[in-house]
């Protein structure tokens, strides 16, 4: 498995669109994404004030991405992830593993001290980012109001 990143940048975007549209809008999530509104949601985070994503191949082919932006906070830097996406056909063969870890060397590199996510609750992806070494933080909880 050689994996190769590039930073996520403009002209990725419409492949970035493509794959996330496919693994989101397929089981588990089973969420409903257009081409439109998947563009809207990859473009607003690509111009997030402190943005960083990369873009992962294998062979030349798009196997996923992650993307966010960090944060100050009292202890330092802190990174959200506000999206991590592997290729339905691949998930579970260890590539977001190592999307993962390559990334946090990133991080690392850049003097950011910690991470943090939002994920479906009891599912495959709590799962996956618990085997990465994640855990619920018991001081926190999310709060929504539809309006």
């Amino acid at each position: 498995m050689s994996i190769q990143s590039v930073l996520m940048k403009e002209e990725k975007l419409d492949a970035c669109i493509e794959l996330y549209r496919n693994v989101y809008n397929s089981s588990p999530w089973n969420e409903n994404w257009t081409v439109e509104t998947a563009k809207e949601r990859l473009s607003d985070l690509l111009n997030t004030p402190k943005f960083l994503g990369y873009v992962f191949y294998e062979s030349g082919q798009l196997i996923g991405f992650i993307a966010g932006n960090s944060k100050k906070t009292d202890n330092g830097l802190t990174f959200y992830i506000a999206e991590l996406c592997v290729n339905n056909k691949i998930q579970g063969k260890g590539y977001g593993t190592k999307m993962l870890n390559g990334f946090e060397v990133e991080l690392k590199r850049r003097e950011i001290q910690s991470l943090y996510l939002l994920t479906a609750k009891e599912g495959l992806a709590q799962a996956f980012y618990e085997k990465n070494g994640f855990r619920v933080n018991e001081n926190r909880i999310v709060m929504n109001k539809a309006l």
